[in-house]
Order: C-alpha cells, then sequence, then structure tokens
C-alpha cells in the first residue's frame, strides 16, 4: 500500500476536487481533514463513512484511507508530525502530558463514528479552521502558539463532540506493565494472545500495536510470545511432572505431535530429546 511521508512539522493544505487524486494510502504523519464543502464516502481503514459539508476526520500514521466523492468537495488538510507537539510541549498543560494529542487520534471511536456536531460548534469549527489556514501564510507557522492552540482547540470540539452524542471513548493511555501481565496469564489460551484480541482489549488500533510494542519491548510481539511459550514449555519438561500430552493441552495445542513441531522449530530437537538434556 502506498505510504506518503512528510519531513516538516505542520503543513497545511486546502484543495478541492471532482475524483480524490490518491489511491488507498498511509502516512508518516498525522492528519485533521476537515470538509469545508462536499459529499461523499470516507474509506477508513475498513469503515464506510458517509461524508458531508463540515464533517471532520482524524487520521493517524497506522490508518489508511481515501475518498470517494459524490459531489465535488473541498479539503483542508492539517498535517503533522510527532515532532511538532513535541516542540511545542512547553505550551502543554498537564492534561495533555499524559493524554497526548497523538493518542487522542489514535482511538477507535474516531474510526469508526461521524461526528455529529451542533450549530455551535459546527460555527466554531468552521471559524478555527479558516483562522489556521489564514496564519498559514506565515512563513514558519509551525513555530507559532497561536496555531498551536487553534488545533488544540479542534481537540476539545471533538471531546465535547463526543460527550454531547453520549458515546463512551475508551482512554488510549497505553500500560506497558498491564501489556506484559494479561501476556503471561493469557499465554496458555493462543486465541487470547492474537494481535487482534489484546489489540481490541486494549483498545489499541491492531495496525499500531505490533509497531508500537517493537518499539517498546525492543523484540516484535510474534517473538516475544514464541520465546515466552518455549520457555515455559522447557520449565515443564524440566519439571518432569508432566507427560508431553498434558503440556501440549496446557498450551492450547491441538496434540502432543502439534506441539513437538513447534519446539522442535524453535529448538532444533523434540521435547522427549530436550528431556533427556
Amino acid at each position: 500500500m502506498t505510504k506518503f511521508n512528510q519531513f516538516e512539522k505542520l503543513v497545511i493544505h486546502e484543495f478541492e476536487d471532482d475524483v480524490f487524486p490518491h489511491v488507498p494510502h498511509t502516512h508518516t504523519y498525522y492528519e485533521i481533514i476537515y470538509i469545508k464543502k462536499g459529499s461523499g464516502i470516507h474509506h477508513l481503514n475498513n469503515n464506510l463513512l458517509p461524508y458531508k459539508t463540515g464533517d471532520l476526520f482524524v487520521i493517524s500514521p497506522e490508518d489508511y484511507h481515501y475518498f470517494d466523492i459524490k459531489k465535488r468537495t473541498r479539503f483542508v488538510y492539517i498535517k503533522f508530525t510527532d515532532n511538532y507537539f513535541d516542540s511545542n510541549k512547553n505550551l502543554f498543560c498537564d492534561d495533555l502530558l499524559l493524554n497526548t494529542p497523538e493518542d487522542f487520534m489514535r482511538n477507535k471511536l474516531l474510526k469508526e463514528t461521524v461526528l455529529k456536531l451542533d450549530d455551535p460548534c459546527k460555527t466554531i469549527l468552521k471559524n478555527t479552521v479558516e483562522n489556521i489556514t489564514t496564519y498559514n501564510c506565515k512563513t514558519d507557522v509551525s513555530t507559532s502558539p497561536i496555531v498551536f492552540y487553534q488545533i488544540l482547540s479542534i481537540f476539545g470540539l471533538i471531546k465535547e463532540t463526543i460527550r454531547c452524542m453520549n458515546l463512551q471513548m475508551k482512554s488510549n493511555h497505553i500500560d506497558n506493565e498491564q501489556i506484559a501481565t494479561y501476556i503471561h496469564q493469557n499465554i496458555y489460551q493462543p486465541k487470547l494472545v492474537q494481535i487482534k484480541v489484546i489489540a481490541n482489549h486494549f483498545n489499541i488500533a491492531e495496525s499500531y500495536f505490533s509497531a508500537y510494542f517493537k518499539r517498546t519491548f525492543a523484540i516484535s510481539y510474534r517473538d516475544y510470545i514464541h520465546n515466552l511459550r518455549t520457555t515455559l514449555i522447557e520449565k515443564r519438561i524440566h519439571n518432569n511432572q508432566l507427560p508431553i500430552k498434558q503440556i501440549a493441552y496446557e498450551f492450547g495445542f491441538t496434540d502432543e505431535s502439534h506441539l513437538s513441531n513447534y519446539f522442535k522449530k524453535r529448538k532444533n530437537m523434540k521435547p522427549t530429546d530436550f528431556k533427556k538434556t
């Protein structure tokens, strides 16, 4: 899939078209997309979200999307990298230090729902976007506190809209200890440690989870699971208290042969041979 790159910390881009100029794609950056006019369907991950004038979408780097334009559409894109908020941390309030805009933009709810802004919020959002695009004539808009606070106000409007729609937005704060605990508690049930299951359990986008895990734990999720499972099987074998068949059952293998093949692939020997070492 096509991936777009951006090296500038903040880019404001406005354009209008009858046909969306991009194929389905991902990015290395974040996007706030405002529909200034027009209508169609926003294909966001596996969701089809009808859009119209005044709608707003947030896209994180792990998302893939494109627009199917039905009525000529004018888009305003506010695109920023991780460095944008990092470089403005001196302007953060305490809440933003704990719940960053980037984490907020990854929330699954925002990928599955078209936000229904009420009339005051619609007007405020329209004016805010116009303020940002107007100020974009500055030589370096990325260093402007005015633009920074305008962008933050958009997040405030999103949160207010979610509250008014009575939607429950689970926290996207990721607790690494809880992830490790979950894995160790459920390693015996293969279905519960599948990426899609654990990502859903912690309300993390499936496409984001693997990259996050490797960056945080310095090992791929798949390798972590295999290493943990193999180590625990080794301990069971060395303890010499359970037959191989029972160990296979304990770890969710279909039978002793399945466990034997799994173990041999990782240790270059069968469990029965390992037992003799």
